[in-house]
C-alpha cells in the first residue's frame, strides 16, 4: 500500500478506517425496525473511509505526488523537512 501523509498533521504512514454514525444507533434501529436498520447500516458501510490515526482527518495525500513531496520537502525546508516516520 502506497504511504500516505495527513495534510493536516502531517502525520506520515499512520491511518485507520473510520465509519459514520453510531454503533448504537444501528443497533437500536435493528432491534426495533428491521428496514431502517438495513438502511442505517447500508448508509455506514458506504461512508467508510481512510483517515489519519492521529487527529482523524480525511485529507490523506500520497507522498508520491507533487502535493505530498512539497508537503514533506519544500513547504519545511527552513526546519530541514520531515525526517521522522511513523510506521
Amino acid at each position: 500500500m502506497e504511504e500516505l501523509i495527513c495534510a493536516s498533521c502531517l502525520t506520515i504512514g499512520r491511518t485507520r478506517k473510520i465509519t459514520r454514525g453510531s454503533f448504537f444507533i444501528e443497533l437500536i434501529l435493528w432491534c426495533c425496525l428491521i428496514i431502517p436498520g438495513i438502511i442505517y447500516s447500508a448508509w455506514r458501510l458506504t461512508t467508510r473511509r481512510m483517515a489519519c490515526s492521529v487527529c482523524k482527518g480525511t485529507n490523506l495525500i500520497p507522498l508520491s505526488s507533487p502535493m505530498g513531496q512539497r508537503l514533506t520537502t519544500g513547504r519545511f525546508a527552513g526546519m530541514g523537512g520531515l525526517k521522522e516516520r511513523h510506521e
